[in-house]
């Protein structure tokens, strides 16, 4: 019943459903890359989407640089492997994808997958231009160094906190400014841009996953920095206790107002590209990162389970995503609802404040702002019951007829661009079907016209 109570959302969630089919048909034959692009969507079905915004030449040399970078972090992550045998082997990877031949198994489900058929992954990454190579290999040696040096250190203070996360993820912001400049269609970015888009993606994952990471068997590896969550409780591991809701709550925010000093070096960072392919391939990530850090902002089901964005709110960002004004604009929005978030009696709430009103000054100085009406909860409207149950029915009913008219299209029609804004249309129509009828609904005064105008087209 999701879909009913975020009428706004349907179509984004329609041509989102045709985006994954775009991405089944965009896998290259060969057996090396046909592993490689299904790999990715094993791991990563969010990152294999927005891969899809990249040309063909580019998106083969970053699915293979995802695909080497987390075949890396496997090795990391698996606490299983003695630090012994771990240690050489994360200093020794950039020389490991150059040979097709080397093997390592480690990981669980999917990455055991991915790592069992690694030469798969280096063979693809063997047909890749020289350049990229060559970029792919720089920040996979830096990274494995980084790594190396932090399993065998805690994350202290806050700059052990920045210097790992540069290590894991500033540094893969590197690789792609270095990617894109050696396509020719971007200057080189700072360095120090390319940074703050890793970090503010790694932090923000840090943080949302904090109950996953602190329950991983055989043994838990946390990089919540000692600098901060020593101010509320003696063991990292009390935060996720219900007794201690109230400190774990503002050691949370602590984390979050950390991560909000990135913000306006990434859409500085955005700001500058100049390929639209590139940029939506950057944009939407950042903007789910801010939202990820609206919802997980005060907000105790961290401690409790999976807090994330919903699907089809992420997949309004994903269709919506297209100028520096969309970007400007959804940053605005999820600044905004974090603010309305802050507890005036958080120890953080003043630092919290100054940090969104940095990120809300630079936004509204663009000028380029446009209201999204982006929100993170559940809707507030409600239908009586009746009424709903008709309304799943027409909604389902209209779903499998646009089912069973899209599925010729896309098995038969050898013009697959063609076929896609078929479906789009037909999905529009049946939509608007759809929104007509439930107007009858309003006019009849049988359920509350407040639900109905959410909705947009």
């Amino acid at each position: 019943m999701g879909m009913l109570s975020r009428p706004e959302e349907v179509p984004a969630l329609l041509r989102l459903k045709l985006a994954a089919g775009r991405i089944r048909r965009q896998i290259p034959p060969q057996e090396h890359w046909a592993f490689a692009y299904d790999m990715l969507q094993r791991v990563s079905r969010s990152f294999a989407l927005v891969i899809q915004q990249l040309g063909p030449e580019l998106r083969n040399a970053v699915c293979v640089f995802y695909l080497v970078l987390r075949a890396l972090d496997t090795v990391e992550d698996d606490t299983a492997i003695p630090n012994e045998v771990k240690l050489p082997i994360l200093r020794d990877f950039y020389r490991h994808i150059y040979n097709p031949d080397w093997l390592f198994s480690c990981g669980a489900n999917d990455y055991r997958v991915l790592m069992d058929n690694f030469r798969q992954v280096s063979t693809a990454f063997l047909e890749l231009g020289e350049g990229y190579q060559k970029a792919i290999e720089e920040i996979t040696r830096r990274m494995g160094e980084g790594m190396a040096k932090f399993i065998c250190t805690e994350v202290e203070t806050i700059d052990d906190y920045d210097e790992y996360c540069h290590y894991v993820a500033g540094l893969v912001g590197y690789g792609l400014s270095r990617l894109f400049h050696a396509t020719g269609t971007e200057d080189l970015a700072p360095d120090h841009l390319s940074n703050s888009m890793g970090l503010f993606l790694q932090k923000t994952n840090i943080i949302r996953d904090y109950l996953e990471d602190i329950n991983e068997i055989p043994r838990c590896r946390m990089f919540w920095p000692r600098e901060i969550w020593s101010k509320y409780v003696d063991k990292l591991e009390d935060l996720k206790y219900e007794e201690n809701s109230e400190k774990a709550v503002q050691c949370l925010n602590d984390m979050v107002t950390n991560a909000l000093i990135h913000a306006q070096d990434c859409l500085q960072y955005m700001s500058a590209l100049k390929d639209n392919s590139n940029f939506r391939f950057c944009a939407i990530p950042q903007i789910m990162a801010i939202g990820t850090c609206a919802i997980c902002y005060n907000n105790v089901k961290v401690f409790r389970g999976v807090v994330k964005m919903r699907r089809g709110l992420t997949a309004r960002v994903i269709d919506e995503t297209k100028s520096i004004s969309d970007v400007y604009s959804a940053f605005y929005e999820f600044s905004s609802l974090l603010e309305s978030k802050i507890d005036d009696n958080d120890p953080n709430a003043a630092l919290t404040r100054r940090r969104v009103d940095a990120i809300k000054k630079t936004c509204k100085s663009s000028g380029l702002l446009k209201r999204r009406g982006y929100d993170l909860e559940k809707s507030k409207y409600r239908m009586p019951m009746l009424v709903s149950s008709n309304i799943y029915k027409l909604i389902n009913t209209a779903s499998s007829l646009l089912y069973i008219f899209l599925k010729p299209l896309y098995v038969s029609s050898s013009d697959h661009d063609h076929a896609s804004v078929g479906g789009y249309y037909l999905g529009c129509t049946v939509w608007q079907v759809i929104r007509s009828r439930w107007s009858s609904y309003v006019l009849s005064g049988t359920a509350s016209p407040m639900w109905f105008c959410t909705c947009t087209s």
